[in-house]
């Protein structure tokens, strides 16, 4: 890998010229407004933003956002080089994750992270710069790109996984995990039998970390060991004093502590990834607590944020090209054959919406690819539609998937409805209290299996005339 931590991957980032520096701005909505502003400018690619010099705060002590929010800041986390196409760079993708051997962490005695270290009183949440990002936040989150780890008590393998993480003091922070997560049933397991979860809020972890933190990543395999195999080394780690959990010791942040039964206080609400506030509307609602037993940071320390909002935002376009190559690859797995192309698009939070291009081979093809494109756990999660087309359209080109949409596909016959399906509390399309399940459709945007391939011909210039343009005109189309 050509970095070592956070600070070397920016340092690269800086170097080919996607991080955009802003000196000055308050952690209370400035920050956030900003980062909309920016992203929702049209700027292809949109940057990473640092805030320095942040009001209140000692210079040195930053946030960060936007880490995976272009093609070439992804790649640089996942070791891939060359620029591609969309499709092309899933396909790029599915290679970087095909076959990966894990390889588990390495146990150090210090690091970087031990720079400073606060136990009992001199704990103080409050001197980070958390920001509060949207106008009807409940709070300051300290935790939206960030590593929560977390250990299964029956099994003991551990789970890093990116839940969101509230400041309510000095000492005290309120997270919320959804149902069904891997983090929020390891904390069930301990709940259960009245014990408390230990649990472990790294804030700055390595970026291949925390975009493996974000995968759906098989149950029982720890992304410590899956984030090794991508790197081809271990992933070294320090075990922490207060819960024994390992975490990286070049991490910018570094939060231990534990949660338990039945201590909640109000948290919430904060504007999700869909682009709403749906976990309970404008109102807040008990989630766990985490009592801080022990902080440790790097001198200036660095707070990687997500600013989450209406897409595009800045993690919409990774998640978007991760979750492709995922539904890809585990469609594959399933049997389905001769799939030319799989997109999660961003309008859809990478999840609610999936785009599979499929050459036909045999009746109930389309809906085969579409049920399990709905269902298959890489693409479960708050799915609503799946949207298959033939092997001449480009999921990832919109224009193209909603023509094959419109003249394709045939309401009566097109369309299989799949009900009590999961969901999730930032499900925008139920009210508050109706949360929990969903129900999805297919749409077969496909030629009717049984017709001839010519019966509608579609009115193109052929392949071979394209080429015989090109060539003919090359100077002139430049």
């Amino acid at each position: 890998m050509a970095y070592e931590d956070l600070r070397g991957w920016l340092a690269r980032v800086d170097g080919f010229g996607e991080l955009k520096r802003i000196q000055g701005a308050h952690w209370n909505l400035e920050m956030g407004g900003l980062c909309e502003i920016i992203y929702r400018s049209g700027k292809m690619p949109p940057p990473a933003i640092l805030f320095d010099e942040i009001e209140g705060y000692p210079r040195g002590y930053r946030t960060l956002f936007g880490q995976l929010g272009s093609q070439r800041r992804t790649s640089l986390t996942l070791g891939i080089d060359g620029d591609y196409a969309p499709m092309a760079f899933v396909q790029a993708l599915r290679a970087k994750f095909h076959d990966v051997k894990p390889i588990p962490p390495r146990e150090v005695e210090g690091g970087p992270v031990l720079e400073n270290v606060q136990t009992g009183a001199d704990i103080d949440l409050l001197r980070f710069p958390a920001p509060l990002q949207h106008e009807l936040d409940g709070g300051r989150y300290i935790g939206s790109g960030c590593v929560i780890v977390t250990r299964d008590p029956d099994e003991g393998w551990v789970n890093l996984g990116t839940y969101r993480v509230m400041v309510h003091d000095r000492d005290t922070l309120g997270i919320h995990i959804n149902p069904g997560k891997q983090g929020r049933i390891h904390r069930d397991k301990y709940f259960a039998r009245g014990e408390p979860c230990p649990i472990v809020v790294v804030i700055g972890a390595h970026p291949l970390l925390w975009l493996a933190s974000t995968m759906e990543i098989p149950w029982g395999l720890s992304e410590y060991d899956y984030s090794g195999g991508l790197l081809g080394e271990a992933i070294p780690v320090m075990k922490g004093p207060v819960t024994g959990l390992p975490f990286p010791p070049d991490a910018e942040i570094v939060i231990e502590g534990e949660t338990l039964p039945g201590d909640e206080r109000l948290e919430g609400p904060f504007g999700e990834w869909a682009g709403y506030y749906a976990n309970a509307g404008k109102d807040p609602v008990p989630e766990p607590v985490i009592r801080v037993k022990r902080v440790m940071h790097r001198n200036d320390p660095i707070i990687t944020c997500a600013q989450v909002s209406r897409p595009p935002h800045d993690y919409s376009y990774s998640h978007s090209a991760l979750r492709s190559a995922n539904l890809w690859d585990a469609l594959e797995k399933a049997g389905v054959p001769d799939i030319r192309g799989v997109w999660c698009p961003e309008t859809g939070g990478g999840r609610c919406l999936k785009v599979v291009s499929i050459k036909q081979r045999y009746a109930g093809h389309a809906r085969q690819a579409g049920a399990l494109a709905l269902q298959l756990h890489a693409g479960a999660y708050v799915a609503r539609y799946a949207i298959v087309v033939d092997e001449d359209i480009d999921p990832s080109n919109t224009y193209d998937v909603m023509w094959a949409l419109a003249t394709r596909s045939d309401p009566e016959r097109s369309i299989d409805i799949m009900r009590r399906s999961w969901s999730s509390s930032a499900d925008p399309a139920f009210a508050p209290g109706q949360k929990g399940f969903n129900s999805r459709a297919i749409i077969d945007a496909c030629r009717p299996f049984e017709w001839p391939p010519d019966l509608i011909p579609v009115a193109e210039v052929s392949p071979a005339l394209k080429a015989k343009l090109l060539e003919k005109f090359a100077s002139m189309l430049e």
